[in-house]
């Protein structure tokens, strides 16, 4: 949600400020903006819109000259999407540049008493209290500035701030939102997202909260919250910047889709040696699995639909109580949890803010806390017990894809190392499982080799209005994450149901034609589905099933279109799932016309409540 880059160096800034914007489009924003000093003040230049509109008032950046300045994506929390509204915001004095992610919670009171000291607010705003605060405590040491600044505000931050006295430096503060600084030759950075500068430098730093950086052309200084000077270590990324290009497909998510069965095998292999799932490096010892009464799973969206999953594997495999919660919901619903509990937390950014509140919560309460993580440093994965690292790579898409099916894959492997640990598993079992995990990638690839069957089905049914999606079990859960998918790119209305609760309302809804999407890759549910196939198709609805190869006799008789995934472990049958229904939602919003990488309204790491 939103971006930052900063630059300070030799070159002229506003270019390389309008690149790293372009390379954050994907976390979603709805305006854009860039502040350089021009050798007598700042020059700042906004655009409410797509990035492009900024492209061309800056004349591609040459318009603007200058080689330090700031640069942001916003997306609207406070004040609608215009020029106005847009970052960066500048102190009235015009000397002090902010651009800002995360919400200020109480930026109204901090506003009410700047306004009393006769400070003017152009904008709506809670980004300009900053700005405007830092200049209210300005009295020519920025450092101290900022610090007061920053000590004085409630809620999250990651801030570029720029100031026409010290055109020298740029600083950046962080506080419960993501910031990093990078280094370059000659030169320095400041970004919310690595891939920003990626084209520029593999070397970075991990700001931490209440921690101030001050940012110069030949060197990088860091401050805790009492101004003392401390040390950090220097990271570095060691994924290919063409991880972050589409590499010849139309959009990201079509390439992140392609990408799976490399991803998949990747984590898998991670884990899984001479034969035998070992999670030796993490919290699951066999002691620790045996004090386990009760598992708790907390992610937001596909993170959640992963631990829906979850929850059908632990309580069938290693018959241990287990319950998929929303990150949103578990910090307010006084959640039962203590010493016995392993809470599971699920995000691909590991910033996700629902579900860093819940995980704090939940280790309040005693609970020992589990991540799956796709990001190294991330502050999920510095701040929970143990955690194990999926290995996507970066994840450009909005509408998650390959992270996902990383998520899943981690699931199994937690599945059955506390399935075993716990003396649930049989060895025969277990290595039967292992053969089918890495079996996986390439039943994955097989599935893609007939995306062509999905486009056409794709194309068949893009207009319809309301879509529904049906299973049972693991199925269920494939269907929330394919009802997701579908809404958040085509804009689709769509919904999932457990198919035994169609009689219970829902079936109310079927009319001539409508649409209904069931997936029955659940063996020993089939035959019910197919019940409930029956069901809609009287009511004279339209049938598309998912269901494995072995079934496919049946499941083409029941329902008028069928895709066939290869035959695996029922425990695996989301990994296959998915890939069809994500093809599927892709397909469907291309005949749209829909913005697919980067749907309206939406974000890919949502860094505030």
């Amino acid at each position: 949600m939103c971006g930052i880059v900063g630059y300070i160096g030799k070159e002229e800034a506003a270019p390389i400020l309008l690149y790293g914007l372009s390379r954050l489009e994907y976390r979603g924003y709805d305006s854009a903006g860039i502040s350089v000093y021009d050798g007598g003040e700042v020059r700042t230049v906004k655009a409410a819109g797509k990035l492009e509109n900024l492209i061309r008032l800056t004349e591609e950046g040459r318009a603007v000259h200058g080689s330090v300045g700031i640069g942001h994506t916003r997306w609207a929390t406070h004040g609608e999407p215009s020029d106005v509204n847009a970052h960066p915001h500048v102190s009235a004095s015009g000397r002090i540049a902010v651009v800002h992610n995360g919400i200020i919670e109480n930026y109204l009171s901090l506003k009410q008493m700047l306004q009393a000291e006769g400070v003017v607010f152009r904008s709506e705003t809670d980004t300009e209290v900053v700005a405007q605060l830092i200049d209210f405590y300005y009295e020519g040491d920025i450092l101290r500035a900022v610090s007061r600044a920053v000590d004085k505000l409630d809620g999250s931050y990651a801030l570029g701030i720029l100031c026409s006295d010290h055109p020298d430096m740029l600083l950046a503060a962080r506080k419960e939102s993501p910031l990093i600084v990078a280094y370059g030759e000659g030169c320095n950075y400041i970004a919310s997202d690595v891939t920003a500068v990626l084209k520029y430098t593999r070397s970075v730093s991990y700001m931490e909260d209440e921690e101030i950086a001050v940012v110069r052309e030949g060197s990088i200084t860091f401050y805790n919250e009492y101004l003392q000077q401390i040390e950090k270590p220097v990271v570095h990324i060691d994924w290919d910047v063409e991880a972050a290009e589409k590499g010849g497909y139309a959009h990201f998510m079509l390439k992140e889709i392609h990408e799976q069965p490399r991803v998949v095998k990747n984590t898998l292999s991670a884990h899984i040696r001479n034969g035998r799932v070992d999670l030796s490096d993490t919290m699951l010892t066999e002691d620790y699995c045996r004090e386990i009464d009760k598992v708790q799973i907390i992610g937001c969206g596909s993170a959640y639909h992963v631990g829906v999953v979850g929850r059908y594997l632990l309580e069938k495999y290693a018959r241990i109580p287990a319950e998929a919660v929303l990150a949103s919901e578990f910090r307010y619903s006084e959640p039962i949890v203590d010493e016995k509990t392993l809470v599971i937390v699920i995000s691909q950014s590991g910033e996700t803010a629902d579900t860093i509140a819940a995980m704090r919560e939940a280790k309040r309460l005693g609970a020992k806390t589990l991540a799956i993580v796709n990001v190294v440093g991330s502050t999920i994965a510095k701040e929970a017990d143990s955690v194990i690292y999926t290995l996507a790579g970066p994840e450009i898409a909005v509408a998650t894809t390959k992270a996902y099916s990383a998520q899943l894959a981690i699931f199994y492997l937690i599945t059955v190392a506390l399935a075993e640990k716990r003396g649930k598993l049989k060895e025969a079992e277990s290595a039967a499982i292992v053969r089918a995990l890495e079996a996986l990638p390439g039943q994955i690839e097989e599935i893609l080799t007939h995306k062509e069957a999905l486009q056409q089905l794709a194309s068949k049914y893009f207009n319809n209005s309301s879509i529904f999606f049906i299973g049972r079990n693991l199925d269920y859960a494939i269907s929330l994450e394919g009802s997701l998918k579908l809404k958040e790119i085509s804009y689709i209305h769509s919904e999932a149901y457990a198919g035994g609760e169609l009689k219970h309302g829902t079936i109310s809804l079927i009319e001539p034609e409508t649409l209904v999407i069931a997936v029955a890759t659940y063996e020993q549910l089939f035959d019910k589905l197919m019940s409930n196939v029956k069901e809609v198709t009287a009511r004279k609805a339209s049938v598309f099933c998912v269901a494995q190869a072995r079934n496919a006799e049946d499941a083409g008789k029941a329902a008028a279109d069928c895709f066939f995934i290869p035959d695996t472990h029922e425990m695996l049958t989301p990994s296959l799932a998915c890939v069809p229904l994500q093809l599927f939602a892709y397909y469907v919003a291309l005949n749209r016309g829909c913005d697919i990488d980067k749907p309206r309204n939406l974000a890919k790491s949502v860094t505030v409540e």
